[in-house]
């Protein structure tokens, strides 16, 4: 995935009212920004890090600039959440992400009970394949984590999910880990015991678990492997 053409470095201030962050430009003016991320950011929004911002042509938005990527000791970090979908869509396109067979076609955004929509619906040589898909850029000691922060949301995509696999469906979660520094992935215990416990009720009636790992650089990122899921890690709370 190709980040858009114009894109520029700057120097993060501060990250604030979850959806907005100043950035210090190289020529030392200010721009506020809009954060695409609403989680906490947890070790990848530390100010002083480097960022890469991208430029939007839409004249109705209020903050023309976007927060992309953020450097955290050496390491860039997508937090652009709204790009990880794409993404994972890439990888299964073209064929990375191997894990439900050969691929027949690609529903984005379904809806499978009132009020409440899942990322893909697939349909492979395995049947349905109901998939939701994380965006994970929290790590810790070579192990990322997801969430960042308590989500409620997602701890329903699980009930969902387990609905789905008991009337005959294949489904699953992918947590696209959107950073190079680490080596596994796992719930965040310490930081949501519910949804980690709901994980591990999850996977035990069948709902699939699966990581994988982007390459994230400064004008592009590409998912290019897949990494152990790890059920119960250890992680600082």
């Amino acid at each position: 995935m190709l980040l858009p053409a114009r894109c520029q470095t700057g120097i993060l201030l501060k990250r604030y009212k979850r959806f907005l962050a100043d950035v210090r430009l190289e020529d030392g003016q200010t721009l506020t920004v809009h954060c695409p991320n609403s989680g906490s950011m947890r070790g990848c929004s530390t100010p002083g890090s480097k960022v890469i911002i991208s430029h939007s042509e839409n004249i109705r938005r209020k903050y023309a600039w976007t927060l992309e990527m953020v450097q955290e000791q050496g390491v860039w970090i997508g937090i652009h959440t709204g790009r990880t979908n794409a993404l994972v869509r890439e990888g299964l396109e073209q064929g990375v992400i191997t894990d439900f067979g050969r691929i027949h076609s690609i529903a984005p955004e379904v809806v499978v009970s009132a009020g409440s929509r899942l990322d893909f619906r697939l349909g492979t040589d395995q049947g349905t394949v109901f998939l939701e898909v994380k965006n994970c850029s929290l790590a810790e000691q070579g192990t990322a984590f997801f969430p960042d922060a308590v989500t409620s949301r997602g701890t329903r995509h699980l009930h969902e999910l387990v609905r789905l696999v008991e009337v005959g469906n294949v489904a699953a979660v992918l947590f696209c880990v959107q950073r190079g520094d680490a080596d596994c992935c796992a719930p965040a215990a310490g930081i949501d015991p519910v949804y980690a416990d709901t994980v591990l009720w999850a996977a035990g009636q069948g709902v699939r678990f699966l990581a994988y790992q982007a390459d994230v650089q400064p004008a592009e990122i590409v998912l290019h492997r897949q990494l152990p899921f790890v059920f119960e890690p250890h992680m600082r709370s």
